[in-house]
């Protein structure tokens, strides 16, 4: 279709005497468009509306009562109804009378209202955290009126760390919206979308008990929360360039630094809104939160081992005495409490990210005597150990320690006590070699080394002897008693033993 000003343009030419060739090169048309153009006056052509060739409410009952397959409507109609309608119109029509597919809403302005509404979502990122590029999730919180924020990072996200970090953004600000719109995440929404969405009631009864309500944005209207997804372009463009990351600790203070005082006191839109000057007026219209609203945690069941330790996400922590068998263990979000029945007797912060197998333990308390019971003791010495032996020997278990299904702990301990029977030298050329081919099986490894020995290469292992031996006390001593008497074992024994005097 040409547009109404190039129509003009083409007439006008002609007017001007200008030929048709030259419009058609001009203007990067076909001729005979110049001249249906030019008969048409530069007018744009009506077309008459071109009816159905079937009637709507036959599309309509014969769509319906296929369930929706286009497939069977048009079976149907050329069966029953002697349609000869292309398949292709059949299916431009129910999608122009939108019975195949329902027009989307058109998206509505929503006013800002102070303390009506807060906008919540997540979004996946890759960050380097002391060098390492690591998949973290960025979840965000985002006051609509006054525009204030609150950031955290997860490595994952789940219901539980979902009512965790609005119930941190919510107590830090001391204050709730109305509503908080999420797309449709099956964290908060147990069926139904957009406005239809009903909620899980676990999360229907966390935000209840703080004063607001979920409502999810209808399907394919991510701009209903757009200043959520302007905070999150904000924070590619302004929080992570330029920034260096030691750790998922540091990452979020510096994250929580960023969201809730930097970006405070700057300039938000056109009007220049400075968001702590303008929550100064919303907290008014906001519900104000209880001061000793209660975290959110998960009940865990675990038993007290016979030395009294307690194992949680591959850490131990060290039970009192008065906690035995069965018990509770709370988890919040940075803590875990141990209890046994409505007594809550020790806690604990939670350990860091990446920390296993540790043990934890009051610190104004002794040490405890024992040890966890099935507690995995981590190899880092005996790598520690190969490694020094040799480069070649790191450069071999850099790439053994990449291969799928090792087992890493038993590989090394095993590699580090068959290098104890080995002579420096054979070991690390036997270990070259099984670089060089690729080969992390310690069988295949022992039969290079015992093939480098008939090579000639490196010699057994003999044991040191100090020679001073028999200058010692003790080996005096010995020296002066009899000889013990060994012909017993030197005379062949009878071929027929006496019989038992008893049988």
């Amino acid at each position: 279709m040409i547009a109404a000003d190039k129509r003009k343009a083409i007439f006008l030419l002609h007017e001007g005497g200008m030929s048709v060739r030259e419009i058609a090169r001009r203007m990067k048309v076909s001729r005979n468009t110049v001249r249906k153009v030019v008969a048409q006056e530069g007018r744009p052509s009506e077309r008459a509306p071109v009816d159905p060739p079937v009637e709507v409410e036959l599309l309509r009952s014969l769509y319906e009562q296929c369930q929706g397959w286009v497939q069977r409507v048009y079976e149907k109609l050329r069966e029953d109804h002697g349609s000869t309608m292309p398949y292709s119109t059949l299916t431009r029509l129910l999608r122009q009378l939108g019975i195949s597919r329902r027009p989307e809403p058109r998206c509505a302005r929503v006013p800002d209202q102070p303390g009506a509404e807060m906008q919540q979502d997540t979004s996946p990122y890759v960050i380097l955290l002391a060098g390492q590029p690591v998949k973290l999730i960025a979840s965000l919180i985002y006051l609509r009126y006054s525009k204030r924020r609150y950031l955290r990072f997860y490595r994952s996200f789940n219901r539980f760390k979902m009512k965790c970090f609005i119930h941190q953004a919510l107590t830090h600000w001391g204050f709730a919206a109305l509503q908080c719109i999420i797309d449709n995440t099956n964290l908060a929404r147990l069926r139904g979308t957009g406005a239809n969405a009903v909620m899980v009631p676990e999360m229907e009864a966390f935000s209840r008990q703080r004063g607001f309500a979920f409502l999810c944005h209808a399907l394919r209207h991510p701009d209903r929360k757009a200043g959520e997804e302007r905070s999150f372009w904000t924070l590619e463009t302004n929080f992570l360039p330029g920034r260096t990351f030691a750790s998922l600790a540091d990452l979020n203070q510096q994250a929580l630094e960023w969201s809730t005082v930097r970006m405070e006191q700057r300039p938000q839109g056109k009007g220049r809104l400075i968001p702590a000057q303008a929550f100064e007026h919303e907290q008014n219209f906001l519900i104000r939160l209880p001061p000793h609203l209660p975290a959110p945690y998960q009940i865990h069941g675990r038993t007290v081992d016979q030395y009294g330790y307690v194992a949680f996400d591959a850490n131990y922590y060290w039970a009192p005495e008065q906690l035995h068998g069965e018990i509770t263990v709370l988890e919040y979000d940075e803590r875990l409490v141990l209890c046994q029945g409505s007594r809550s007797l020790i806690q604990y912060p939670l350990a860091p990210e990446g920390v296993r197998g540790q043990i934890f333990s009051p610190k104004d308390a002794p040490p405890p005597r024992g040890q966890p019971q099935n507690r995995k003791h981590s190899s880092t010495q005996e790598e520690s150990h190969l490694r020094a032996l040799d480069p070649a020997v790191g450069v071999y278990l850099d790439y053994c320690l990449k291969t799928p299904g090792l087992l890493r702990h038993v590989f090394l301990r095993r590699l580090f006590h068959w290098s104890r029977r080995l002579t420096s030298e054979l070991f690390v050329a036997s270990v070259r070699r099984a670089h060089q081919y690729q080969i992390t099986r310690l069988d295949v490894l022992e039969r290079i080394a015992q093939l480098l020995l008939t090579q000639g290469l490196g010699q057994p292992m003999t044991p040191e002897v100090d020679e001073t031996f028999q200058q010692r006390d003790t080996y005096q001593q010995g020296a002066l008693t009899d000889p013990p008497d060994l012909s017993v074992y030197q005379d062949p024994p009878p071929e027929n033993p006496p019989p038992d005097s008893h049988g």
